[in-house]
């Protein structure tokens, strides 16, 4: 693959009706691009640490285009969603990621597809990090039967393997996730299970019992804190007396991220897997890092912060633009090859969008299909006797 800029003189010549000579061709090969650059990264605040992450990151051309190519994808998605939320295609909860794509591209940067990945409601980039492609999660939100859920889960409830959800009620996949990093722990497997909340859910009284119990097993589970600044409508002044979120594990090891930098949570999230992987027990990392959008669709984000706020961190964090504006600086790729992946990223979102709004619905007969394995009869209230709904897996 090679990027290459044409100018065809004839063209020119119909245009303005003077000769401008033969056509000239400018092409920029592979080899003309710094295959590897090492990057300055912010360094952690730490807790019950003596060292932390490196403070420099090394990354490949092949690597930088791989994470703007997720980020940007991510980022069209939940775009898309809203678009069609607006337009009343997609109803009910709708919670949107873009600001926080390096989170969830860096942790997936930084862990195996065989560890484990437990979120909250927010987790339409998650789904597509994970390996579900944005078909399936776009006609999930528009309660398609192509859907990753078959259509019956919507915006909080997709899966895939080694990915747990997508989980409606604040804080409760904390100890789900411990649960998981047992697993891994009682099969000896070396895995480790990532589990995330955001700064809403760090109040909550299960965080704390999850801690206990994941600190005396010494369980293989990274928990990581999505701190966007606001929990809802409220700003994280408003509802923590404390908001070094990365200390909250008292007696476990903590560390507090840059979440804008993807290349800062990669290489944070890597030395938090060793940690664990390491058999030192369960660590806590807080990403710092900022939504664009309201708490869901229903919120619509002005109310308890200023439109230059969010403007702000848009122009100086945004984390799509800071690792473009890295790779161009340094040579790792070129303008046309952003514009040109753009083009095509789009072009993957509209077809996906397509799909969802065409897709059929799940027929009123699945309706109580993937309930139970063994299929059972399944008694519903209310209904004539002689009826039996069956759940089929």
């Amino acid at each position: 693959m090679k990027t290459m800029l044409t100018v065809i003189s004839n063209a020119l010549c119909r245009i303005t009706g003077k000769n401008v000579g033969a056509r000239v061709a400018v092409t920029r090969n592979f080899a003309d691009f710094t295959p590897q650059v090492t990057f300055d990264i912010k360094k952690c605040d730490l807790h019950r640490l003596e060292a932390g992450p490196p403070v420099k990151a090394e990354l490949t051309r092949e690597q930088g285009l791989q994470y703007y190519r997720t980020m940007q994808m991510v980022r069209r998605v939940e775009l898309k969603a809203d678009q069609l939320y607006k337009q009343k295609i997609i109803r009910g909860f709708c919670h949107l990621y873009d600001g926080q794509e390096a989170c969830a591209a860096g942790i997936e940067a930084a862990i195996s597809p065989s560890d484990h990945l437990i979120t909250a409601y927010r987790a339409h980039g998650y789904t597509y990090t994970r390996g579900v492609s944005i078909r399936q999660i776009l006609a999930e939100l528009t309660g398609r039967k192509g859907g990753v859920a078959k259509g019956k889960g919507g915006s909080m409830h997709m899966y895939a393997p080694h990915f747990y959800g997508g989980n409606g009620i604040v804080g409760a996949q904390v100890p789900l996730g411990a649960g998981i990093a047992l697993a891994c722990q009682y099969r000896g497997n070396n895995q480790v299970c990532v589990t995330l909340y955001g700064d809403g859910a760090a109040n909550q009284g299960q965080l704390f019992e999850t801690f206990n119990m994941a600190a005396l097993w010494k369980l293989p589970c990274v928990f990581i804190c999505e701190n966007n600044k606001y929990g809802m409508g409220t700003a994280v002044e408003r509802a923590a007396a404390s908001t070094d979120y990365y200390k909250r594990g008292d007696f476990i090891p903590g560390l507090r991220v840059d979440g804008m930098d993807v290349l800062s949570v990669r290489e944070a999230t890597r030395f938090a897997a060793d940690h664990c992987r390491a058999g030192k027990g369960p660590i806590v990392m807080e990403l710092q890092t900022y939504r664009y959008h309201g708490h869901s669709m229903s919120d619509p984000g002005v109310s308890y912060r200023t439109r230059e706020e969010i403007q702000e961190v848009r122009s100086k964090s945004d984390p799509i633009s800071l690792l473009r504006e890295r790779m161009l600086s340094n040579n790792m790729a070129s303008a046309e090859e952003f514009k040109e992946m753009d083009v095509e990223i789009r072009k993957e979102v509209d077809d996906a969008a397509q799909f969802a709004t065409s897709d059929p619905e799940p027929p009123l007969e699945d309706l109580c299909n993937h309930v139970f394995s063994n299929n059972p009869p399944l008694d519903v209230r209310g209904t004539h006797p002689w009826s039996k709904l069956k759940s089929v897996s």
